[in-house]
């Protein structure tokens, strides 16, 4: 059972920078996929990036494209968010996920991630 715990959350201007960060107790696993999902009040889930099990491959969404950046430090079983430039619409409840590979594959449906944190909140104000 794979526990995850964010922190790193909190109230920036636009234009500012946080970095996200997400223990996993007990280790992610070796054929995992690590992403981040976030969710506004009224709003479905959005997926925001993830990274494959080797993390050879990391994909963004197109809102964050260019301005996020997910790492991993495997040694450590941690998995950060690194976001700057950041703007009112990126005011969010952020969620780390991990969920197995399916036939070496990563999803951005939230479905195929098993296991959540509790979240951290990104306020971001103009």
């Amino acid at each position: 059972q794979v526990q995850l715990m964010e922190s790193g959350g909190g109230s920036v201007q636009t234009g500012g920078s946080l970095i996200l960060s997400c223990k996993a107790s007990g280790g992610f696993g070796s054929n995992t996929c690590k992403g981040w999902f976030r969710q506004s009040p009224g709003e479905e889930r959005e997926w925001v990036a993830f990274t494959d099990p080797l993390g050879t491959s990391k994909m963004y969404s197109d809102s964050v494209k260019g301005r996020f950046t997910i790492s991993q430090d495997k040694a450590e079983n941690m998995l950060y968010l690194q976001m700057s430039g950041l703007k009112p619409e990126d005011t969010a409840m952020y969620y780390c996920v991990a969920g197995a590979a399916k036939e070496g594959r990563c999803y951005i449906i939230p479905d195929k991630y098993d296991f959540w944190g509790q979240g951290t909140q990104v306020t971001v104000s103009s």
